[in-house]
Parts: structure tokens; C-alpha cells; sequence
């Protein structure tokens, strides 16, 4: 009767684990279609990158972006006039005023 108790036990034992091995292969197949499914997350893709985390700027979670204490100052520029360049406009601003 122990004989008979521990095979059945054994028995059992082995079905669960056969059961539990065939959903962990049924829950990977499942993954890998959905993954497959959808063209951005497919891994086999040539091309594709290794990981899928978004790269992120230093500041996108920053809540004042772009903001400086001084303004902008603007670029010199190349104007082939003498009397419209800016150097002729700096000086007129500042010994005629």
C-alpha cells in the first residue's frame, strides 16, 4: 500500500510539473507573437536597435525650461553698406544720441 501511496504521489507530482512546464511554454509563445505582432518591438527586425528604452534629455522632468537671465544678444551680421552696418549703427547710438 506505501508503494502504491508514493507512486500515485510521484505521479501526481509529475503531471503538475508537466502542466506547469506547458503554461510557461504557452505564456512565451504568447509573448513572442504579440512582440512579433508589432514591427517597433520586434527583435529579429535588421536594423533594430538592443534595447527599447526612450532616450531622455537631462531636463525634459525640469518644470521652467529655456529660461535665462539675460537675453539673447544677436549675432553680428555682415551688411556691405557702410552706412547701415552695424558698426556705423553702434556708433551713431552711442557719440550721436
Amino acid at each position: 500500500m506505501r508503494e502504491l501511496e508514493r507512486i500515485k504521489k510521484e505521479r501526481a507530482q509529475e503531471a503538475t510539473r508537466k502542466e506547469r512546464e506547458a503554461k510557461e511554454d504557452a505564456a512565451a509563445e504568447h509573448e513572442s507573437a504579440v512582440l512579433q505582432g508589432n514591427p517597433l518591438l520586434d527583435p529579429t527586425r535588421a536594423g533594430a536597435p538592443s534595447t527599447f528604452a526612450v532616450k531622455r534629455r537631462w531636463d525634459d522632468d525640469v518644470v521652467f525650461k529655456n529660461q535665462s537671465r539675460e537675453p539673447k544678444k544677436e549675432g553680428r551680421r555682415f551688411i556691405n553698406d557702410t552706412v547701415r552696418n552695424d558698426f556705423h549703427r553702434r556708433f551713431l547710438n552711442k557719440y550721436v544720441k
